[in-house]
C-alpha cells in the first residue's frame, strides 16, 4: 500500500451521497439520550466476546476502494468477527469516486444506514451533521464503551484535539498513524540511487547546494554508463511533493503539511502565510535554477502516475519521491535521503503528517438503534488484537508467527501460486486496500511499503528532524467552513498555479509583488483570521 495512495495523498478525499432504496433502513431514527439509546444498553457487556448476548444486525455502508473486495460479505474478517462479536453487518459498497455525492444525498434525504465504514467524512460534513443529530455524539460513548481508543486519545492529545469539533463535540472514528512510526507519518520519502553516487565519486548531500551540484553531475556524468543522456536527475508525479520536502530547508512547513500553506512566525506565536514569504520566495528561485537547468524533469507538471511508475522501473531516476522504489518499480539501489540544510542553516523535514490522518473515517447515525454495541464493536479495531485482524488476518490462513515472534503474511499472499497480485490474494481476508480505515496503523501489523525494511532504515535519517510540533488539519465552524469553501478554494488554487508558472518560466519573479497584491485582493486577511480562530481553538484543546 502506498499510504498516501490508500489513505495520502492522502491522505485525499471523496465523499457522497445518492443511494437507492436498497441500502436505505426502515426503522426510524432511534431516541433517549445522547447516541439514540434504546434500551440495548444493558444487553452490551462491557468486554470482551461477544459484544451482546443476543445477536444484533446493523446496516452500514462503505466507501469502495479499487483495490479491496468487491464484496465484504465474502471476507474472512467479517465473517469471523460477527461470530465472535455476535454483530452481523449488512455491506452495501459504493466506490470512493461516487461516495461523496451519494452519501449527501442519502443524508439531506433521510435515506441513510446505521453506520458509514471508510466513511472519508471531511470535518465540515462531520460539524454540519453532528450538530443537527444525524450524526450520534460520541463524547460520553467513547468515554463507557472504547477503551482502546480513549487510551489511544489520552497518550496522545494532538489526536483529541484533531477529533473533537468546535462545538465540543466528537462525531467519528478516526484513521490513526501511530505517531511512533515515523516511515508512515513521513509518507513518501526522497530516494537517492546509490550506485549512482558511487560511480561518479559522490558523498551524499547534506546541504540544497551540495543536492544542486549532486544532481547536476547525475545529469551530465552518465552515471549509469550506457553512453546515452537519458538520466533524469529528479522526477516526481506534479511539484507538490518536492515542495513539501525542500520546504524545511528554508525554515517553512515548520509544523507539517495537515494545513497546507500556514505554519508558525519563527519566534513569535503568529501565524504565516507560507506563499507570501521572502524564504518561500527564495526557495521557489532555487526550484527555477534546478528546472532550467533540466535537472527536474520537464515533464513533471503534465505525468501520470502509470507513466511515471513505468519510467522508473528502468532506473533511471537519480532522486525521487514515493513510498518506495522498491516495491513499486523494482528498484533496489536506492537509499533514503534527509532533510536538506539550506542557505540560513534551516533543516527541518517539513513534509509530515499528523498522527490524525482522518477524523472521519467511521460515523454512527441517529438511525442505529444499538449506537452501545456499535461502539464497542468499533473500538476492538483499535485494539492490539484488534489491528492485528484488521491488517494481518488470521493465523494459519493469511499470516504465520515464526518462533522468533515475528508475524508475516504467508506465501499465498505474498507469492501467490495462481499468479494473483499481493491486493488480490489478500483481501480475501482482509479489507484495508484501499485506506480511509478507522484503525490505528501500527508498524508490528501494518505491512505495506511504509514497513518495508528500505522504508523503515530511510526513516531513521530523519526521525530527528521533523518539526518541534505537528499539527493535525484545524477544525473549522460551519461559518468558516462556508467561507472557506470559496475564499479557501481560490486562494489555494490560485498560490498552485503561480507556483508552476514560477518554477516553470511562465512567469518572472520581478511579478512577486503583484502576486503578493493579488492575493491580499482576494481576502489573504480574512483566510488568515480564519485560520487564526481556528488555531486558538486548537491550542485550547
Amino acid at each position: 500500500m502506498k499510504l498516501k495512495v490508500w489513505m495520502t495523498s492522502a491522505l485525499a478525499a471523496v465523499m457522497a451521497v445518492s443511494l437507492l432504496a436498497g441500502c436505505a433502513n426502515d426503522s426510524p431514527p432511534a431516541t433517549g439520550g445522547e447516541g439514540g439509546e434504546s434500551g440495548d444498553k444493558a444487553a452490551v457487556n462491557g468486554s470482551g466476546m461477544p459484544i451482546v448476548a443476543d445477536k444484533v444486525n446493523l446496516k452500514m455502508i462503505a466507501g469502495k476502494a479499487p483495490t479491496t473486495a468487491p464484496d465484504w460479505k465474502q471476507t474472512m474478517l467479517w465473517q469471523e468477527y460477527e461470530k465472535m462479536s455476535n454483530i452481523h453487518v449488512e455491506w452495501e459498497m459504493i466506490p470512493f469516486d461516487s461516495l461523496a455525492e451519494k452519501r449527501n444525498i442519502m443524508l439531506a434525504g433521510g435515506d441513510y444506514p446505521d453506520a458509514f465504514f471508510t466513511a472519508q467524512i471531511p470535518t465540515a460534513d462531520l460539524l454540519k451533521y453532528g450538530s443537527q443529530g444525524v450524526f450520534v455524539k460520541l463524547n460520553d460513548l467513547i468515554d463507557e464503551y472504547a477503551p482502546n481508543l480513549k487510551a489511544i486519545m489520552e497518550k496522545y492529545p494532538e489526536v483529541k484535539k484533531g477529533m473533537t469539533m468546535p462545538d465540543g463535540n466528537i462525531y467519528g472514528f478516526p484513521m490513526i498513524l501511530d505517531p511512533e512510526f515515523t516511515s508512515v507519518l513521513a509518507g513518501g520519502k526522497m530516494w537517492l540511487k546509490k550506485d549512482w553516487l558511487d560511480k561518479l565519486n559522490l558523498k551524499e548531500p547534506e546541504t540544497t547546494e551540495e543536492f544542486y551540484e549532486m544532481l547536476k553531475a547525475f545529469k551530465e556524468g552518465d552515471p549509469n554508463g550506457n553512453g546515452q543522456p537519458d538520466e533524469i536527475p529528479y522526477e516526481g508525479v506534479g511539484l507538490g511533493s518536492f515542495i513539501n520536502y525542500i520546504n524545511g530547508a528554508w525554515g517553512l512547513g515548520n509544523r507539517g503539511v495537515r494545513n497546507a500553506n500556514v505554519d508558525v512566525e519563527p519566534g513569535a506565536d503568529k501565524l504565516r502565510f507560507i506563499p507570501v514569504d521572502p524564504q518561500y520566495k527564495e526557495m521557489l528561485q532555487y526550484v527555477r535554477k534546478l528546472y532550467d537547468e533540466g535537472l527536474i524533469a520537464k515533464d513533471i507538471f503534465t505525468i501520470q502516475a502509470n507513466q511515471y511508475y513505468a519510467t522508473g522501473a528502468k532506473g533511471v531516476y537519480g532522486t525521487t519521491i514515493t513510498t518506495s522504489p522498491y516495491t513499486l518499480m523494482k528498484q533496489k539501489d536506492y537509499i533514503g535521503l534527509g532533510a536538506l540544510q539550506g542557505p540560513h542553516g534551516d533543516q527541518i523535514w517539513s513534509a509530515v503528517g499528523s498522527a490524525l490522518s482522518s477524523a472521519g473515517a467511521f460515523v454512527i447515525t441517529d438511525r442505529n438503534k444499538h449506537p452501545e454495541a456499535t461502539v464497542r464493536w468499533i473500538d476492538h479495531l483499535y485494539s492490539d488484537e484488534g489491528s492485528k485482524m484488521f491488517f494481518m488476518g488470521f493465523e494459519g490462513k493469511s499470516y504465520e508467527i515464526d518462533p522468533s515472534g515475528e508475524i508475516a503474511y504467508t506465501k499465498e499472499i505474498t507469492e501467490n501460486p495462481d499468479g494473483l497480485t499481493f491486493e488480490q490474494a489478500l483481501v480475501k481476508y482482509v479489507v484495508w486496500p484501499g485506506g480511509g480505515y478507522p484503525n490505528i496503523v501500527r508498524q508490528k501489523f501494518f505491512k505495506g511499503a511504509e514497513s518495508q525494511p528500505e522504508a523503515v532504515e530511510a526513516a531513521k535519517r530523519f526521525a530527528n528532524q521533523f518539526p518541534e510540533e505537528i499539527w493535525p488539519a484545524f477544525n473549522l465552524t460551519v461559518e468558516e467552513s462556508d467561507q472557506m469553501a470559496t475564499l479557501g478554494a481560490d486562494i489555494n488554487s490560485y498560490v498552485a498555479e503561480m507556483q508552476a508558472k514560477f518554477v516553470s518560466g511562465k512567469e518572472s519573479f520581478e511579478e512577486w509583488d503583484r502576486y503578493v497584491d493579488t492575493l491580499k485582493k482576494m481576502g489573504l486577511d480574512q483566510y488568515m483570521k480564519i485560520y487564526q480562530s481556528a488555531y486558538e481553538r486548537y491550542k485550547q484543546g
